[in-house]
């Protein structure tokens, strides 16, 4: 297997448009866990890691709580597995289903977030209208 380049926290907080707290408190909670630290103790992150960022950033504004992220994110892990280690049978079946679950889920949070959005553009439509009315 190649050496993955691993990277510093600051580029990582770059790259996923997060803080250098959010990641480490993301660390703290176990969500995440840097794939190494350097000499001097330097947390130090591969791309993976990155991913995995990324993931529970798009997840944030769904609400999912810290152990919704952490439950999905085990049945993602465990869905990924390969070898000895990946599911099969009815445990497989099981991840599945409930991934199907937090799919449902997201599918209707990401429509009250639709409908929250229309309502909004329809109330800034209204502005705009009023504001040409008194100009």
């Amino acid at each position: 297997m190649a050496d993955q380049r691993q990277m510093q926290i600051g580029e990582v907080a770059e790259r996923t448009s997060l803080s250098l707290r959010t990641i480490r408190h993301y660390e703290e909670v176990g969500l995440v866990i840097p794939s190494a630290r350097s000499k001097g103790g330097f947390r130090l992150y591969t791309e993976a890691d990155v991913e995995r960022l990324t993931v529970i950033r798009r997840m944030k504004p769904l609400d999912f709580s810290l152990e919704e992220m952490r439950d999905l994110l085990e049945i993602t892990d465990q869905l990924a597995a390969t070898g000895d280690e990946a599911p099969t049978g009815a445990e497989l079946a099981r991840l599945r289903e409930r991934l199907d679950a937090y799919r449902k889920v997201t599918d209707a949070r990401c429509e009250k977030l639709r409908a929250q959005l229309h309502a909004a553009e329809d109330f800034a439509a209204t502005l705009r209208t009023r504001l040409g009315a008194d100009v």
